[in-house]
């Protein structure tokens, strides 16, 4: 068994190089949705409540693709890790059809959302802006899952620069767009929030032939030989990917869903309130695109430490992930903290929005650092391909304490947003705690190899 010799500092600034471009760019795609609110709130207090719903129902249900093609990052980096490149590519080429396909499927569905609006209890005044924003963000979802299919290969092989590029390139396509066409400038007409679905589908639709055309042309992927095959799906492989990812689409559907369904139950209470929400979960999402990317970094690394069967070299990998955590959770919570009423300040003009708006910025300041121990622990645990029991414990974490927590303080003793918010930091912390349990526990056990997301491209 390989054993690593080198200092831990150099783990440590390994996965920081790996990291720093992932982060930056989940910081771009989190500065869109910054956009899109700061944008939305200088329009009305009822476009910054439309897009508060809106974006719960988009994000909601486009978290289940974007975990299930999370099996492709660990998969290429034991393939990698085991010398095994020659096999990358037709694994590559299946992930695009399970894109496709995952593209369809929500086009369909977001499709048929704004059906169920009504029957949630959505405030009437807030609906017509809703409907507006999913009909017009659908027709860029197939593009954008694509988009990750491409970006995960990327990221599998320790190559992240192009997620920061696109991000920000992305960022630049849409912030003067939707400004242009929400606020009806340059002889277009006002389409308020549905300017922002249009401006974000056209954003994701280049960002996605932008990185098929490097993928195309970089000599970094030449041999890999992305494109110069046609096949069509391949179901031992699609099994294989799904065995994998299906867990991982769960549980980030599942602590994604906690924040999307507290949006939904405070959209209940008007038009303020969930404003104020958009407010504080828009700047709680952008300080969670560090850890994030840092777990990211992490599954990348104890991906090739496990494909080439380094069990010291797995923990090491960890351990520089937790680190770095610390010091970036320890940035936002002191940021929210003492910044809280000026960052509300930056996204509405109405005094209402911005003191409640800044009052639950102190809790999101509670648990950055909960956050971030689950987001790299569940990170940690994907490079192992340790998905089901993750997601049992996702599952008890955010369903069976979060959201009853949330749901008893705000809604039935009537504390409100704040009482929902104390919710989502009782989940974070027990989730934080069940995962990195898990973690130290299934390390310390005897690497079994083959691994199963790497055996599946034999039936290829």
């Amino acid at each position: 068994m390989p054993i690593s010799h080198h200092p831990f500092r150099h783990d440590v600034a390994r996965t920081a190089r790996l990291a720093a471009p992932l982060a930056a760019g989940h910081l771009a795609a989190g500065l869109v949705s910054l956009v899109d609110a700061l944008v939305a709130g200088h329009h009305g207090t009822a476009t910054l409540a439309a897009m508060s719903v809106g974006t719960a129902l988009l994000w909601l249900p486009l978290l289940a693709p974007m975990g299930i093609l999370m099996a492709l990052p660990p998969a290429v980096s034991q393939l990698d890790g085991a010398g095994r490149r020659t096999e990358i590519g037709p694994l590559f080429r299946q992930a695009l059809w399970l894109a496709a396909a995952l593209g369809l499927l929500l086009f369909a569905l977001l499709s048929a959302l704004p059906l169920l609006l009504r029957p949630l209890g959505i405030a009437p005044d807030i609906v017509p802006g809703v409907v507006g924003f999913l009909h017009a963000v659908r027709w860029g979802i197939p593009a954008f899952t694509l988009y990750l299919s491409m970006r995960y290969l990327s990221d599998g092989l320790h190559w992240s620069l192009p997620t920061m590029l696109l991000g920000f390139g992305g960022l630049g396509v849409l912030a003067p767009l939707a400004y242009v066409l929400t606020n009806g400038r340059l002889g277009f007409p006002e389409l308020g929030a549905a300017g922002i679905g249009v401006a974000t589908s056209v954003m994701f639709w280049l960002q996605t032939l932008g990185f098929a055309l490097y993928l195309a042309h970089s000599r970094r992927f030449a041999d890999l030989q992305l494109f110069a095959h046609g096949e069509g799906p391949r179901g031992p492989v699609l099994r294989g990917l799904l065995q994998t990812g299906l867990p991982i689409g769960v549980t980030i559907t599942m602590e994604g869903g906690l924040f999307a369904v507290t949006a939904l139950l405070i959209g209940r209470l008007g038009e303020v309130p969930v404003a104020a929400h958009q407010v504080a979960l828009n700047v709680a999402t952008l300080c969670f695109m560090l850890p994030f990317g840092i777990a990211e970094a992490t599954t990348v690394r104890v991906g090739h430490a496990f494909g080439r069967g380094d069990r010291q070299g797995i923990r090491r990998a960890a351990f520089a992930g937790f680190t770095l955590a610390l010091v970036t959770q320890t940035c936002s919570a002191l940021l929210l903290w003492l910044g809280h009423a000026g960052i509300a300040s930056l996204y509405s003009a109405d005094p209402t929005v911005i003191a409640l708006g800044g009052s639950l910025l102190l809790y999101a300041a509670l648990f950055q650092f909960p956050d971030g121990v689950q987001v790299v622990s569940a990170g940690a645990l994907r490079g192992l391909q340790d998905t089901r029991v993750p997601m049992w414990l996702a599952a008890l974490a955010y369903w069976g304490i979060g959201m009853p927590v949330g749901a008893g303080l705000g809604l039935w003793l009537g504390w409100g947003p704040r009482g929902m918010w104390l919710g989502l930091t009782a989940g974070l912390l027990v989730a934080a705690i069940l995962l990195a349990r898990r973690f130290l526990r299934t390390s310390a056990q005897p690497l079994a190899l083959p691994i199963s997301a790497v055996a599946m491209t034999d039936a290829a």
